[in-house]
């Protein structure tokens, strides 16, 4: 198969994946502090994602300094700073900003990827950016908006770190594997979040894992929508360009929605399939000139 169908594919898993991560969260958050959540997280992650490392690579290759420091940029940048700031915006402002503002990662990663990695800014890339984020907007729609300033301005800042984070996770696998990246990235994010983890145990926000399904939920968000959509999102920036990954993010709200009508009965509406359409239009103008 070609390299860039399985780049798309492991985009559309990853997308899918946050996409219907919320559901969990929604419950866990319930009994388990935020950030003690995110600490959890990674924590499962990194311990299952080093197994798999030691097990596929048995002759690792000696890692730099230069390297180190890379690993830790990207795990400050996406997976604290991003990670903070989506929890922080998600808080203060409401689901419909929350939509509507991490829709803007993809047009800042092509942004960055023009200046990091020397990508193009070609005019079907932009055209493939203005359709997919039609559709979005017509899924959400434009009518309420509502949230605090800071909120948004949180909700920003997370779409704009991660779209920078995505950006170098793709220029470190020029050297590393996409399992590489994503364990030793994690490890950063993992220690970079303990401090504020315990920060909510001193001030007396304690986990409630008593329940088996809290319990569940966490190893989920640990296992699939860490270690795996991670990985699939690294693996598939390390095979497409960062401008055709971005499309893939779009994903996110389609998902969201479609398991809302599965779950909660939730309608969907003309507007959903009309916003539907214009996603996958804009992901299949920028896959012809991907694979061309």
């Amino acid at each position: 198969m070609n390299s860039s169908w399985i780049g798309a594919i492991c985009l559309s898993l990853a997308a899918s994946i946050w996409g219907g991560m919320y559901v969990v969260s929604k419950v866990v958050l319930d009994f388990v502090p935020p950030l003690t959540l995110v600490w959890l997280r990674y924590a499962i992650a990194f311990f299952i994602l080093l197994a798999l490392l030691r097990m596929k690579e048995r002759s690792r290759p000696v890692l730099t300094g230069r390297d180190w420091l890379l690993f830790a940029w990207i795990g400050f940048i996406g997976y604290f700073v991003s990670i903070s700031l989506q929890f922080i915006g998600t808080k203060l402002s409401n689901a419909h900003m929350g939509a509507l503002l991490t829709s803007a990662s993809p047009a800042f990663m092509i942004l960055f990827a023009r200046f990091v990695l020397r990508e193009a800014i070609t005019s079907r890339k932009v055209i493939a950016l203005l359709l997919s984020t039609a559709g979005v907007l017509v899924i959400v729609g434009l009518g309420e908006t509502g949230g605090s300033f800071t909120g948004n301005a949180a909700l920003l800042g997370a779409a704009v770190t991660w779209a920078l984070m995505s950006v170098y996770v793709r220029k470190a696998s020029i050297h590393h594997s996409s399992l590489a990246i994503t364990t030793y990235s994690i490890l950063f994010g993992w220690l970079f979040t303990t401090p504020f983890m315990a920060g909510e145990w001193l001030s007396g926000s304690r986990p409630d894992v008593s329940d088996p399904l809290v319990l569940a939920g966490i190893l989920y968000l640990g296992i699939v929508s860490t270690a795996g959509a991670f990985f699939l999102w690294n693996k598939g920036l390390e095979l497409v360009s960062a401008g055709y990954a971005s499309l893939f993010f779009f994903f996110q709200p389609v998902v969201g929605a479609l398991l809302g009508w599965l779950l909660l009965n939730e309608h969907l509406s003309m507007a959903f399939l009309a916003g539907g359409i214009c996603i996958a239009a804009g992901i299949l103008i920028a896959a012809r000139e991907e694979r061309a």
